[in-house]
């Protein structure tokens, strides 16, 4: 006979976190957290600040898209919505020149959910709202799992990608290589564990983060040349460049490969890349390449980030 445990929601959040800013927010902007967060609304969160200065107020969590550098905020809020807590995300978001708008809640309501598929449908379309819900579970005994449900998002948020693909093969065939790219690597549980999941685009790369949001690892699929290419990218620190460049051998000797390191210097950005021949067209070395993306990039992170 199998005994199985009683799933149970845990309704009163303060259980876990007694304040909002002294407990919840620090909780949230851990790495392995926010990456929960981040997985929820397809997103890659690099965190820049909590408790961030909008005028006399101060948002949360303020953070950065991995890659994009769109900025977003994230609103916490133990309790069900609020006039007062939608009328601070509209100010923050003007504050910070947000992009992304993230309103963690312990319950939507109805008219609230209203509000932001309203600011959803009638805003420049680069702008986006989200509305997510805090949910607790136990087992018996066992240790609270958190999950975060979301309720409201932009109505194209996938809508968008068939647009965008439907006239034209070539980004037709990057989502296409990007979707199995997905479906391979994050069935594979050490590269899961050290990477967040990203939502297939039509762009020729897709970025991971690595914990600062000064840099990132890019993956990128280049047809025009049958290359793919797995970087560490450095968006705008020269200094930071210089002290991986110090380390050049050291680097390479432990990733067993040869670099390019390539400064830019007309450009705020510096890339440091391998890359590889490949042939796009035949599916059947496809996961031939997705392993040796996959090995690159948990290479690069786990040596880069000695030095960071």
């Amino acid at each position: 006979m199998i005994n199985l445990g009683k799933l149970k929601e845990i309704k009163d959040l303060r259980k876990v976190w007694p304040h909002e800013a002294l407990d919840f927010t620090p909780w949230l902007a851990e790495e392995d957290n926010l990456a929960l967060l981040a997985d929820a609304v397809g997103l890659e969160i690099t965190l820049d600040e909590t408790e961030s200065s909008v005028g006399d107020f101060n948002v949360d969590i303020f953070a950065t898209e991995t890659g994009t550098d769109r900025k977003i905020i994230i609103e916490n809020q133990l309790e069900d919505t609020n006039h007062d807590h939608l009328g601070k995300l509209i100010t923050y978001a003007s504050g910070k020149s947000a992009e992304i708008v993230i309103w963690v809640v312990k319950r939507a309501r109805e008219e609230h959910r209203a509000a932001v598929e309203w600011l959803n449908n009638h805003t420049d379309e680069n702008v986006a709202f989200f509305l997510v819900e805090i949910k607790l579970y136990q087992i018996g005994n066992s240790e609270m799992a958190v999950k975060f449900e979301v309720v409201e998002k932009p109505n194209d948020w996938t809508k968008e990608i068939k647009k965008n693909t439907s006239n034209s093969p070539i980004l037709q065939a990057r989502y296409d290589y990007w979707l199995a790219f997905n479906d391979y690597a994050f069935n594979n549980s050490t590269f899961s564990k050290a990477f967040n999941k990203r939502k297939a685009s039509t762009d020729h790369w897709m970025t991971f983060g690595v914990g600062s949001s000064a840099c990132c690892i890019s993956i990128s699929q280049i047809r025009k040349y049958s290359h793919v290419i797995v970087e560490w990218y450095i968006s705008d620190d020269k200094e930071l460049y210089h002290k991986f460049y110090s380390n050049k051998d050291a680097i390479e000797s432990e990733m067993g490969v040869q670099l390019e390191w390539n400064e830019l210097p007309e450009k705020k950005a510096s890339r440091i890349l391998v890359y590889k021949d490949v042939d796009f067209d035949n599916k059947d070395s496809w996961e031939e390449q997705f392993e040796w993306m996959m090995l690159m990039a948990l290479k690069m992170k786990k040596t880069f980030k000695k030095y960071l």
